[in-house]
């Protein structure tokens, strides 16, 4: 009998024990599992500080190419004109129109009698005339796009139905 008393208190010394090491094992846990999130939390932060620098970067350069693209654009229209060859304004012409299309830039320039896109296209005036109403009668100057975002619509006349001078002016036939 006294054996068990001894056996019951060494148990409870022995629960004790394996409970504070239980309890130490635990805040361990919590230490090691505080330390990766705090690593985690930083490491978010230092991907978002480097997205950041990239975007503003890309931003600051994203015309390089272009710009580079109009620099032999500028070379030739300014020897051109320090020469006063009209040839030379032509090529500096054609240099420039291919640089735009590679920074694929595309003219805006509705032909007379197309439809009016007032996406694409600014109606400056609306004159009387024999075409459709609402059409084009007049380009006062193209427009530019960038892909599929308009950079400057191009000024334009636009027609508007003629007037009826005569006669009922909800009907346009003749009472005769």
């Amino acid at each position: 009998m006294q054996e068990e008393k001894l056996e019951q208190n060494q148990s409870p010394a022995a629960n004790e024990k394996s409970l504070e090491e239980l309890l130490a094992e635990a805040q361990a846990k919590i230490e090691q599992q505080r330390d990766a999130m705090l690593r985690a939390v930083a490491e978010a932060e230092n991907a978002r500080k480097r997205a950041q620098a990239e975007a503003a970067a890309g931003q600051k350069y994203a015309v390089e190419r272009f710009a580079e693209g109009l620099l032999p654009v500028m070379d030739s229209l300014e020897a051109a004109l320090k020469s006063g060859d009209l040839s030379g304004i032509e090529l500096t012409h054609r240099q420039l129109v291919g640089a735009l299309e590679k920074g694929h830039v595309r003219v805006v320039d509705p032909k007379p009698g197309e439809r009016f896109d007032p996406n694409r296209h600014q109606a400056m005036a609306a004159v009387a005339s024999e075409q459709d109403p609402n059409t084009v009668v007049q380009v006062m100057q193209k427009g530019y796009q960038l892909h599929d975002r308009v950079l400057r619509p191009a000024l334009v006349t636009v027609a508007k139905a003629l007037e009826n001078t005569a006669g009922n002016p909800i009907s346009a036939e003749d009472p005769n």
